[in-house]
């Protein structure tokens, strides 16, 4: 790039910076800090004070209820098993756009951003005409004495939903740049398929596959409107951290809300920070 350029051009470059250009870089960069710090800091550091407000025992006797208990880790379960999905079927879709040509190829790519643009709550009530009481699909249900909706398996289906496009929207750029030629070359010498997949494209895939997951489960663990929509947030039964948190709210017990909010938050805050720090160093 440096040879297109003009002697003119690289003189300009090459000298300092004037004062103004310094006052305005600053400039930039305060406002940029003001920025994260209205949207991120100040509602994590109200979380903080609300939770604390007791002390630190306070946060751990909320923390220690069994109802926010069993909320974790039922958010933890279904969270696991929607990675686990999409790290399967995701990397396979990701594979077919790169890879093939087909007809309705654009369409479905469209189609896959589609939780970005649609609200959970609509997604939620989409589950609920589906595989509601009186659903499109209830009568093969009571057929087969399975409960979607107000149960596990919709609260599965909504988060499956909203955390579709990550793993795909992530591996997709980075198979693209990889290109064939490594995987012909191991074709040449007689690997498999499916042996050079794992030897040869999965290991170029790595990173993008690990933060696919991570937001993929970060997405997961935060998802509110479409479980409340078609769990019903039932007590002990449909309730994840995420609807304790508005139950908690309703019921006027703050620090227990403060506490698990700001638990959640940091969790999938450590996730992503964790990602892209290992990112960095490989």
């Amino acid at each position: 790039m440096n040879g297109s350029l003009s002697v003119k051009d690289r003189i300009k470059l090459s000298r300092p910076r004037s004062a103004v250009g310094v006052l305005a870089g600053w400039l930039l960069i305060g406002v940029v800090s003001l920025y994260v710090a209205l949207l991120i800091l100040a509602p994590i550091m109200s979380l903080v004070v609300g939770a604390f407000e007791e002390g630190l025992g306070g946060v751990l006797r909320a923390l220690n209820q069994p109802d926010v208990l069993a909320a974790f880790w039922r958010t933890i379960w279904i969270s696991v098993l929607v990675v686990a999905v999409h790290a399967v079927f995701g990397t396979i879709v990701a594979w077919v756009f790169v890879r093939d040509r087909f007809r309705g190829k654009g369409l479905i790519n469209g189609l896959v951003d589609i939780p970005f643009a649609v609200s959970p709550v609509v997604v939620g009530y989409m589950l609920l005409l589906l595989f509601g009481r009186n659903g499109l699909f209830a009568p093969v249900l009571s057929a087969l004495n399975i409960r979607v909706a107000f149960a596990l398996p919709g609260m599965i289906l909504a988060t499956l939903f909203v955390t579709l496009p990550f793993m795909i929207r992530e591996l997709v750029p980075v198979l693209e740049n990889f290109g064939t030629l490594q995987e012909q070359a191991a074709a040449t010498l007689g690997a498999s398929g499916w042996l050079t997949f794992w030897k040869v494209t999965f290991p170029a895939l790595r990173h993008g596959f690990i933060y696919g997951l991570t937001l993929t489960f970060a997405r997961s663990l935060g998802e509110f409107g479409a479980v409340l929509v078609i769990g019903g947030g039932i007590q002990g039964k449909t309730e994840t951290a995420t609807l304790y948190i508005y139950r908690a709210l309703e019921e006027r017990q703050y620090i227990s809300a403060y506490s698990v909010a700001l638990l959640l938050g940091l969790f999938s805050l450590l996730l992503v920070m964790g990602t892209d720090l290992l990112k960095k160093r490989n």
